[in-house]
């Protein structure tokens, strides 16, 4: 008996994250163009947290990159190698027409090669970043990647924060540390799935229940009746939404579902017109005596019921010229592309703004992009994956400004992750899995303009230099994920008895917060 009853609860748990699938897409996706002007005021304290996650490991070296002399000298001798080198143009460096010869590197520059790009785009933090031990240089300066001016321009204006070098951590610990395991670091370290895992739920694979969905399940109540909408992926089933009692909403950023029973906008089923209601009644009948099909009725019952309300919600005039995406041209090819990880976010702020009608306060998304597990053709894949976030979150933010006249910036935030970094040395054309890396905030609660944590001195170990913040070619992370994690879920407004119990390791650290909200 025993066995049962926890089969049948994991059976509701699971069923009721995907049973919402087919009727939020079906009438989602077809509702949205309906949405205009807002009929009412915001709730006077809504937030929503925001998870960009980059499937697959993003390469921070090459997307918030130091340029002091020393720093640029290590990055440039580990990275300007290879069958097809990897190392960014320096800053101030003028794009190289295709064909014609880099005076930089002596290349015959290529459309997928870096010397067609341009340099590094210059970022001045507002806060001098402290000089490591290691690095010779009197100021440390730094970078993006030349597909990222929109992400610059928020940095400059200070809606923006970078976080540097942050990994999963159970403690503190040194290269001297790492090297002789004297301290415990996280299990399998340089698995995807397990590192994934980690960042969205503080232990490896198998885990049930993310940070993500424990806030949610601590300020739920505060979206009253519609609690439901509490914690929602456009991106699929997600172990960083999964609560102890919230279950995450998933929906499509596509207009037309596979099958739709509605009864409030099927006309027909097999030719009769009377169908959709009767088919609609017998799947939700919950009063049958066997107990897995009960259960199964009323997670129907609470998916179309669920479904309903946000049609309605969708449907009321709450958006102002809220516009589909703009088009977006993939700068190493010049193709037109969908950029998926823009409609996720445009879905995103159509939630927001319906959410409005619902009556919600907190909620938290999760959208994703893959493609960042570069191990070869790095200089094909990695500038068109930044472009599309830059693009994505210059337009998301843009877009937040207004809806139904109200600007929603200051009441959402952004951050990015991924499984890991990558390694500093290039392995002919691409990178290798590693640990620490570098990742953005972006919102107007956010003390943009500035870098938090310490960059660290780059460069393998060689004769006569021993890297203090490298072990081999990884960078081994001074900012835990759970000081990153509690962070945002202080602002978000949950307490700091809740974030210990969430985040059991933040103990460990001299800090538990980072700063930039």
């Amino acid at each position: 008996m025993k066995d049962g009853i926890h089969t049948r609860r994991q059976f509701l748990r699971t069923a009721g994250a995907m049973g919402i699938i087919a009727p939020t897409a079906a009438a989602f996706g077809l509702q949205m163009a309906a949405v205009g002007t807002s009929a009412g005021q915001t709730a006077p304290d809504y937030k929503a947290l925001i998870c960009i996650f980059q499937l697959g490991g993003n390469d921070g070296n090459n997307t918030v990159l130091a340029t002091d002399t020393d720093s640029w000298g290590r990055y440039w001798s580990a990275r300007n190698t290879g069958a097809d080198p990897i190392a960014l143009m320096p800053v101030g460096t003028a794009p190289v027409a295709v064909g014609a010869t880099s005076p930089v590197t002596g290349r015959v520059a290529r459309l997928n090669s870096p010397e067609a790009w341009g340099g590094v785009l210059p970022i001045v933090p507002r806060t001098a970043n402290p000089i490591p031990a290691g690095t010779n240089a009197t100021t440390r300066t730094f970078g993006l990647h030349p597909m990222m001016a929109p992400m610059k321009t928020l940095f400059d204006s200070g809606r923006m924060a970078v976080i540097a070098n942050v990994g999963t951590l159970i403690e503190p610990i040194t290269k001297a540390q790492y090297v002789a395991r004297s301290r415990r670091i996280p299990a399998n370290l340089f698995s995807h799935n397990d590192q994934q895992s980690v960042w969205q739920a503080g232990q490896v694979e198998g885990v049930r229940t993310g940070w993500g969905g424990q806030f949610g399940d601590l300020l739920a109540s505060m979206n009253g009746n519609n609690a439901a909408f509490t914690a929602m992926s456009t991106s699929g089933n997600t172990v960083f939404l999964s609560g102890r009692s919230v279950l995450q909403y998933q929906v499509s950023t596509g207009a037309t579902p596979a099958v739709r029973i509605n009864g409030a906008t099927a006309n027909s089923l097999f030719g009769s017109t009377a169908a959709p209601a009767i088919m609609r009644q017998l799947i939700q009948d919950t009063g049958q005596a066997h107990l897995m099909s009960a259960d199964h009725a009323a997670v129907v019952v609470r998916s179309m019921g669920s479904a309903d309300a946000l049609n309605a919600a969708a449907a009321t005039p709450l958006v102002t010229g809220l516009r589909a995406p703009p088009t977006y041209t993939n700068p190493v090819t010049g193709a037109t592309e969908t950029n998926s990880l823009s409609v996720q976010l445009q879905t995103v702020a159509r939630m927001i703004a319906a959410g409005q009608a619902l009556g919600l306060r907190r909620q938290v998304f999760f959208v994703a992009m893959g493609g960042h597990d570069n191990h070869d053709v790095q200089n094909v894949a990695q500038p068109n994956n930044l472009a599309k976030m830059a693009q994505a979150i210059a337009t998301f933010d843009a877009t937040l400004a207004n809806i139904g006249g109200v600007d929603f910036r200051p009441m959402v935030t952004t951050f990015t992750a991924s499984d890991f970094g990558r390694t500093f040395n290039t392995n002919g054309d691409g990178t290798d899995h590693a640990w620490g890396s570098h990742h953005f905030v972006v919102g107007g609660a956010v003390r943009g303009g500035d870098i938090y944590g310490q960059y660290p001195t780059l460069g393998v170990d060689i004769a006569g230099f021993n890297n203090p913040d490298m072990s081999g070619n990884s960078m081994i992370p001074r900012l835990s994920v759970d000081q990153f994690a509690a962070t945002l879920g202080r602002w978000f407004g949950v307490s700091e008895t809740d974030l210990g119990t969430i985040f059991p390791n933040l103990r460990n650290f001299p800090s538990n917060s980072v700063g930039f909200v």
